[in-house]
């Protein structure tokens, strides 16, 4: 067996996850590894097409459809998104990030397509989330509703127009509320709807057959039950196969919203690692797929969000490596990881591609044990 297999063996024995889909590539080389069951009940095993649900890992899909529209000159980096965000035209701002809520100032200038896409829009998640202000987005962005139960996306905009921002726009990385954004900007500027553009724009393209932010009936038998970890005790079931997947939410969230498979998640992979071209269609162009996997961050800002990139950078929609801190930090490594136990990385310089889908949910922007070891794993250390 080899090295992959036996570390996601070993926290399917230990009752850490039910199962796991582990896949690993370098060009035509793929090696993939299934273990465990869809679920603790043990209803069927897992199999190389099982369904997850991505998260955080759809966010690099979102950020390359803003990419698609500024290629297309629908949209401009330097644009304000007051142009197709009203909403946003007029925003306030904490006075210092401690500040109290109606402690605020004017903003100083227009929130941009950039500031969107490299999350320094002023809204989001530091690593302090005492902060009043953080207090106020939770209320919005994240009250331990599902995705499912969020309003509208219109509603939802205004709403979080009323909440204060944490820090004026380009000054702070935060997490989360810019990926929301974006989806969001997709939606508007392209006329349609965002379910529409991913599966018209990039997952026909690609070929990603089973990505959605629904699960219809006849793939339900491939959908992975979802967990959350509990303190005393085993994982508690969140979601089932016929739950809240089932149908298409009123929020379709660019940040987090997306089912997928290993298989779907690696042809967009390659699509980047071949500077935008994938499936024999162009997706991208090299342009744009180097500024996505770029870091846009300065060094302050990097030191201020730790608890989130752990001293790595930002690009377009994910991490980019910029220090070799652990074996697995390549400089240029670009990728995610998803609060339901997913995630995806590339590596340029090598061609390398990691992609690894559990079912049980982090319970902190801190990547758990199993991560870790599959990066580890990944990174032949």
């Amino acid at each position: 067996m080899s090295a992959l297999h036996d570390t996601l063996h070993r926290y399917v024995d230990d009752g850490t996850v039910p199962g796991a889909v582990g896949l690993m590539a370098r060009g035509e080389d793929v090696e993939v590894v299934t273990v465990g069951s869809v679920d603790f009940d043990g209803t069927a095993p897992m199999a190389r097409d099982s369904l997850f649900r991505i998260a955080s890992i759809t966010k690099p899909i979102t950020a390359a459809a803003v990419l698609m529209l500024v290629e297309e000159g629908r949209l401009a980096l330097e644009a304000p998104v007051e142009e197709w965000l009203p909403e946003l035209a007029k925003p306030i701002v904490v006075r210092t990030p401690d500040a109290a809520v109606d402690d605020v100032v004017p903003v100083s200038r227009p929130i941009t397509v950039e500031d969107l896409l490299s999350s320094r829009t002023g809204w989001g998640f530091p690593s302090d989330f005492s902060l009043p202000a953080v207090h106020s987005l939770f209320t919005v962005q994240k009250d331990g509703r599902a995705l499912q139960d969020w309003p509208d996306a219109d509603t939802w905009l205004g709403l979080l127009a009323q909440v204060p921002m944490l820090h004026q726009p380009g000054d702070a990385w935060l997490y989360g509320t810019s990926s929301d954004l974006q989806g969001i900007l997709v939606a508007r500027a392209s006329g349609g709807t965002l379910p529409d553009f991913f599966a018209e724009r990039i997952f026909e393209p690609l070929g990603m057959t089973d990505t959605a932010f629904e699960v219809t009936e006849s793939k339900r038998h491939r959908f992975t039950s979802l967990y959350t970890p509990a303190p005393d005790g085993p994982p508690e079931l969140t979601d089932a196969p016929d739950g809240l997947w089932s149908r298409l939410p009123r929020f379709h969230s660019g940040g987090g919203g997306l089912v997928s498979t290993a298989d779907d998640w690696l042809a967009f992979a390659r699509m980047l690692l071949n500077s935008g071209d994938g499936n024999g269609h162009r997706i991208l162009t090299p342009t744009s797929v180097s500024r996505m996997t770029t870091n846009h961050l300065t060094a302050e800002q990097r030191a201020d969000a730790t608890l989130f990139l752990e001293g790595q950078g930002w690009g377009y929609g994910g991490q980019v490596d910029v220090t070799p801190a652990d074996p697995w930090n390549v400089p240029g490594r670009y990728g995610w990881v998803g609060g339901t136990g997913t995630t995806a990385y590339i590596v340029p310089t090598t061609g390398t591609i990691a992609i690894m889908l559990t079912q049980v949910g982090m319970t902190s922007p801190t990547p758990p044990p199993l991560m870790r070891d599959f990066w580890r794993s990944a990174a032949g250390s």
